[in-house]
């Protein structure tokens, strides 16, 4: 693979951990509380169709399995590094512990959550990419978005706070935000196809998972 894949994984893998780390902040957009990751996760989504349309399925099935692994390193990482008794003067622990310290509940939701979603994406983008023939890529990216974005809040939504708040409230914030990460795509459209034919005129690619095995558990 060429330096502009490593890039292009890189940029969907710093996306992903970012957007874990700071996810902990709550904020008001148009009436809506979402989590601040809200500014930088869906980017992972738009690496992802770009990593789809220029290299194919299997390529970014090895990069979400990547993002997967080193999400799981940096979680293991600072859960040691709260475990460990601080030095006797420093009083940063109830901080470090409120603001990453997340519940096993929060981690299992946010770990099924980003594999359903992404690798949905993914492949929706895939076989639209095969059923337009190429063309129309707005379509493949938003309705690849639509799709992912859906399952990803939907999963994480109900197994993070499913018993915890009311049942009424669930569809409503799962709504909320799809509906942002949504239109977060559609409005980043412009600079997705810029990138894209950049891309593919710098790799000579194009392409088209005809004969994909689409398991997503093989590497």
């Amino acid at each position: 693979m060429s330096w502009r894949f490593t890039v292009c994984a890189a940029l969907f893998v710093t996306c992903l951990l970012t957007a874990n780390i700071i996810a902990v902040k709550l904020i008001t957009v148009a009436g809506m509380v979402l989590p601040v990751a809200i500014i930088v996760f869906p980017v992972s989504y738009i690496m992802a169709d770009v990593l789809t349309e220029v290299w194919g399925y299997a390529a970014t099935r090895r990069v979400i399995w990547l993002g997967f692994a080193c999400n799981a390193l940096m979680v293991v990482a600072i859960w040691i590094g709260g475990e460990i008794p601080p030095a006797s003067f420093w009083r940063g622990q109830p901080a470090y512990q409120e603001v990453l310290g997340q519940s096993p509940r929060i981690l299992a939701a946010s770990f099924a959550a980003y594999l359903v979603g992404e690798f949905a994406n993914a492949f929706v983008l895939a076989k639209l990419k095969v059923a337009t023939g190429g063309r129309w890529l707005w379509l493949r990216t938003i309705g690849s978005t639509v799709v992912g974005q859906a399952l990803d809040s939907a999963v994480f939504i109900a197994l993070a706070f499913a018993g915890t708040v009311p049942a009424g409230v669930l569809p409503a914030i799962v709504a909320g935000q799809w509906s942002v990460k949504v239109v977060y795509e559609a409005a980043a459209t412009p600079l997705t196809y810029a990138v894209v034919r950049w891309l593919k005129s710098r790799e000579g690619l194009d392409t088209f998972d005809y004969r994909t095995d689409f398991n997503p558990i093989r590497l």
